[in-house]
């Protein structure tokens, strides 16, 4: 196992994030004084949902619980615990899918809350080296990182995938995860019988990434009622295997008025749909599942990311908004971009007093600048921060 980039961790902590993401590796490395459990075992659940004080009397002052997701309702009791400081406890989820409904109250001021994804790009070779908007990779990382920035587009970050050594191990492992982690145990959790229908809405998803979600053409395509459409589409966001763009209006109370973007949160989960999808919509998911990695485990201070789309139609693909900057991102699979790739970065006004910075991301291997725009090498990402 090697080192991940979640902040510290400190007792009565719920780490969520999505299955095969290193959660339980990680924690039993963290904390093996604790007693482990998973409610993934039925002889745990049973207890956990009929008999929760009997659970509490069994188990260690300290505490793993694994899977919490599955009896949400043992959270009351764990509050309880934590309150008379009987207990230490370690939680984690793969899915919010009712646990935060239910949990998020009883558990309020009582637990720290924190996200571990699937690893950023190039997070199994050390601690992060650099900050990737501010410090400029030297040309030899560049190029080193460029050479494997095609198999980490097509195979992203599942630590488990990460560690084999070759391609076809790799994609044997996400196919794996395909038929059991993404559909069978999210069918169980969420109490979806129609598979078939989730893994087509899946595959809908990756041919339409960088496209304006339209519920109404899911469930046309799909064969599905709108409000089943809803359902999936909230249970693959809430099990951390897609993430979602609102668009960026200028005023906070606009901005959820138009539709969003959807994306999936590792290109390994793209991977092991089998699909033929353009370079153009691999990099963009890649780029911003990456930063979306680093924006779960702090190291972009946004409480959610944006896309720009203007009335004339021009479109920039990522806004991260901070307290005092705002990042406008494009994303390229172009080597060579021209000022024509950048037009919409150098109109972008985001009628703002914060200062505006304007980024190209592109396959190329230099740090440039057109006019306002700042392009930066997507290899840059590799161990950045």
């Amino acid at each position: 196992m090697f080192p991940r980039w979640i902040s510290k961790i400190q007792p009565n902590s719920l780490i969520l994030g999505p299955r095969r993401a290193g959660k339980t590796t990680l924690l039993k490395h963290l904390f093996p004084d604790y007693e482990y459990l998973t409610l993934d075992d039925f002889d745990y659940l049973k207890l956990a949902k009929n008999d929760p004080k009997k659970l509490m009397k069994e188990t260690s002052h300290q505490l793993f619980i694994d899977e919490i997701q599955r009896a949400p309702e043992l959270t009351i009791t764990i509050k309880k615990e934590i309150d008379e400081k009987t207990k230490k406890f370690i939680l984690t989820g793969s899915s919010a899918v009712k646990l935060l409904d239910q949990s998020s109250e009883t558990l309020a001021g009582r637990i720290n809350l924190l996200h571990l994804p699937t690893c950023c790009w190039g997070e199994e070779f050390g601690h992060p080296t650099h900050k990737i908007f501010e410090d400029e990779v030297p040309s030899l990382k560049i190029k080193e990182a460029q050479r494997n920035l095609n198999e980490a587009l097509l195979m992203g970050g599942f630590p488990e995938v990460v560690c084999q050594k070759n391609s076809a191990e790799k994609l044997d492992i996400l196919k794996k995860y395909r038929d059991t982690y993404f559909l069978r145990d999210l069918s169980q959790i969420a109490n979806i019988d129609n598979v078939e229908a989730l893994l087509s809405l899946m595959m809908y998803i990756a041919r339409s990434i960088g496209s304006i979600t339209e519920v109404s053409h899911y469930s046309r395509e799909i064969g599905l009622s709108t409000p089943t459409i809803k359902k999936y589409l909230n249970i693959l966001f809430q099990s951390d295997l897609t993430t979602k763009l609102y668009g960026y209006h200028f005023g906070p109370s606009k901005r959820y008025i138009k539709s969003g973007k959807i994306y999936f949160a590792d290109n390994g989960i793209m991977q092991s749909l089998n699909l033929e999808l353009n370079e153009g919509q691999i990099l963009e998911n890649f780029v911003i599942s990456e930063f979306e990695k680093r924006r779960k485990l702090g190291f972009i201070p946004a409480e959610e990311f944006f896309y720009y789309k203007s009335t004339s139609g021009a479109e920039i693909d990522l806004i991260i908004e901070t307290k005092n900057e705002i990042l406008a991102i494009e994303i390229k699979s172009s080597i060579n971009p021209s000022s024509k790739d950048c037009r919409n970065l150098i109109n972008f006004n985001p009628q703002s007093n914060k200062i505006c910075k304007r980024y190209l991301f592109y396959r190329g291997t230099n740090y440039e600048q057109i006019e306002n725009v700042k392009l930066i090498p997507v290899a840059a990402i590799f161990r950045g921060q």
